[in-house]
């Protein structure tokens, strides 16, 4: 039975890579995979998935106005999607993760999707809000701070000084 995963945490806990890890072992296995990465996330280029270490692997980008579930059906016509992969999960609106609910069970297609739970000011995303709500499963990737201890803050450093407020 295929379920809807949530898998986060805070910054440089090695999402990114294993989203990678995971779209790799399914193609090794001749399983085709769908990623999708929200358009808003542009660091490395729209569409594109990057780890800090230097992996990447495109991805269809995600707006606003994307319906995942009409997006997923087409490709699934030209191809059998296996599983979907999502990144920066965070970025999501409410309809995407309902649409990622709909592939899950209609389509019995497991969908992973990576993401931050809480913005600086400890307050959740929209996104994650909803993965909260809807996933089946819920895993906490964990990291270390930079004190040492298990990272649970996401934090905006701006030379050198730790912001509370803004966007």
């Amino acid at each position: 039975m295929a379920q809807l995963y949530y898998r986060y945490s805070t910054m440089n806990a090695g999402k990114s890579i294993e989203l990678i890890k995971v779209a790799y072992n399914y193609e090794e296995r001749g399983k085709n995979v769908l990623t999708l990465v929200p358009a808003v996330d542009n660091r490395y280029g729209v569409g594109v998935i990057t780890s800090r270490i230097g992996l990447q692997r495109d991805a269809a980008a995600i707006n606003e106005d994307t319906n995942i579930l009409e997006l997923f059906m087409r490709e699934n016509q030209k191809r059998k999607i296996e599983c979907v992969l999502v990144d920066e999960c965070q970025f999501l609106k409410k309809h995407h993760v309902q649409e990622l609910v709909e592939i899950v069970d209609s389509f019995e297609v497991p969908v992973l999707a990576y993401g931050l739970k809480n913005d600086f000011r400890n307050e959740l995303f929209e996104g994650s809000y909803y993965m909260l709500i809807y996933a089946d499963k819920i895993e906490e990737i964990k990291t270390i701070c930079w004190c040492g201890r298990k990272a649970t803050m996401v934090a905006r450093v701006i030379d050198g000084k730790f912001v509370k407020q803004g966007e």
